[in-house]
């Protein structure tokens, strides 16, 4: 099995996945982060890809149903929404966790010039 083969049946499982002929393709790299994190716990046997694309499909509805015009640029916040879901509901995260990462990654997004990587640092954890 190569690299590739996991994100080729991701694509496969979830249609609407924005792909070109090469794979997946990311308009930012927190995107594609997204997808290797769901990637993984799917390998990890965290949830199987029927069970990821119904839920995916319930949050894509739901945020049409509050005003998302679905142009597209949307889908991997539904992604990462449907994946903090996942972590939730499988009791893998708690919600404070989430939060407290979703806290620290802004802590250091602040601090990053433009165009560096982002690094996490323990005092970003800490409120």
């Amino acid at each position: 099995m190569t690299a590739i083969d996991p994100a080729r049946r991701a694509l496969r499982a979830n249609p609407g996945l924005p792909a070109d002929s090469d794979g997946p393709v990311f308009a930012a790299p927190w995107e594609a982060q997204a997808f290797a994190m769901a990637l993984a716990l799917h390998e990890k046997g965290v949830f199987d890809w029927a069970e990821w694309a119904s839920m995916l499909g319930e949050t894509i509805k739901a945020a049409q149903a509050a005003g998302d015009p679905d142009t597209g640029d949307t889908y991997y916040r539904h992604w990462l929404t449907t994946l903090e879901r996942m972590l939730t509901e499988k009791e893998v995260s708690t919600p404070a966790d989430l939060t407290a990462c979703r806290n620290a990654w802004e802590r250091a997004a602040a601090r990053t010039p433009h165009g560096q990587p982002i690094e996490l640092r323990t005092e970003d954890f800490k409120a």
